[in-house]
């Protein structure tokens, strides 16, 4: 069996540090843009890493997931709520396949005409 590690390097302060070299603007730039978007708002922090949690899901992060999981439970999530924001995620992922279905079911009676 193939390693995690193979597809997905750990995640350490030196590698953040190398990428951030590579291009200081723009990890600044997103950096604050982060801050921004995950402060307190209409929605509250909770909220927004929980939403964080579902979309890592969604998007297969595994470092977001690993980054976002813990975030939500300082803010106060608990266990069952991150697992129903992950089953919110799953259903969403699924329906939009469903959803989409409508555009192959377009495409079989264009391909028949």
């Amino acid at each position: 069996m193939t390693d995690h590690k193979d597809f997905y390097p750990e995640a350490t302060v030196e590698n953040a540090k190398k990428k951030a070299d590579l291009a200081p603007k723009q990890i600044e730039a997103w950096r604050t843009f982060s801050r921004t978007v995950f402060k307190e708002g209409v929605l509250d922090e909770k909220t927004k890493q929980l939403i964080a949690v579902a979309v890592a899901h969604v998007t297969q992060c595994p470092y977001c997931i690993k980054s976002h999981v813990p975030q939500a439970m300082r803010k106060g999530a608990s266990k069952e709520e991150i697992m129903e924001a992950i089953w919110v995620a799953a259903e969403m992922r699924s329906g939009a396949a469903y959803a989409h279905a409508t555009i192959a079911v377009e495409a079989m009676e264009q391909s028949q005409k």
